[in-house]
């Protein structure tokens, strides 16, 4: 896939510019900063791919990525914490998606907060579900037209090497994001990215910063957790996360199965 679906993300940020009832959050919340590449001096740039090669590459791999998968189902967990950790609100939610870029979404229980779930939950929902096909889904891909990319190091995650790049929007639009990508060295799948909307998304919010981690299952990559950070106009700072779990890639009878009331 060499849309990478990152609007969903922006959603909760606008979102959250909605929700006073949400008290700020605990300063260990904060999704960390790209920290400093000591891999630089063990690699150095001459070592490395340039950044060309490494982008084609992650869009060859993507194209393939789009053509073999054809279906998934997977359960997500949503929840906002308050600034005693506590849950405001949480919603379990099933995916399904077919391939090109058909999702569709049912809930399976929800608790906490009906303003909190109808304001940031339903949005969020309604965006992705919009955002997986068309114009949007276009006009927000990694690509060459929409950002400039440089190597900035390699790093570890867990057991699979990554080349680190940074990746510099060519516009200033609201569903485009400045930040890195970790780029797998091996296949080149999207292990990981991090960054921050390159517009504001509303008079409202004065900082928002996500990251996405991937998983690998099956050969595919596949999001793992997203933690979105709002900082909000008199409300303080807004916490949100999103938990990716059992998928069912390629497997329409067992994903329809899913959809039985026992989930």
């Amino acid at each position: 896939m060499s849309r990478v679906e990152l609007r969903g993300l922006f959603a909760i940020a606008a979102a959250g510019a909605l929700l006073p009832l949400v008290p700020a959050a605990k300063a260990q919340h904060f999704v960390s900063q790209p920290s400093e590449v000591s891999a630089l001096e063990r690699n150095p740039p001459s070592t490395r791919p340039h950044w060309d090669e490494i982008i084609a590459k992650m869009i060859d791999h993507n194209r393939a990525r789009s053509e073999s998968l054809q279906s998934y189902s997977s359960l997500r967990e949503y929840e906002i914490r308050d600034m005693n950790d506590r849950v405001v609100a949480r919603a379990v939610v099933r995916v399904e998606y077919r391939s090109p870029g058909t999702k569709s979404f049912r809930r399976i229980s929800e608790e906490g907060s009906w303003i909190v779930r109808h304001l940031v939950f339903d949005r969020l929902l309604q965006a992705e579900e919009e955002a997986s096909s068309g114009q949007e889904h276009r006009e927000s891909s990694i690509s060459t037209e929409n950002y400039s990319f440089n190597v900035v190091g390699e790093d570890n995650l867990g057991t699979r090497r990554c080349f680190i790049v940074e990746a510099q929007p060519r516009k200033r639009d609201s569903h485009l994001f400045e930040g890195r990508l970790w780029i797998d060295a091996q296949d080149f799948g999207i292990a990981k990215i991090s960054g921050h909307p390159a517009a504001e998304l509303s008079f409202w919010i004065t900082g928002a910063r996500f990251e996405r981690q991937y998983q690998r299952i099956d050969g595919f990559w596949l999001p793992h957790h997203d933690e979105t950070v709002v900082n909000v106009k008199a409300h303080g700072t807004k916490v949100f996360r999103i938990e990716h779990k059992q998928y069912v890639i390629n497997d329409l009878a067992a994903s329809a199965a899913s959809l039985t009331p026992s989930d």
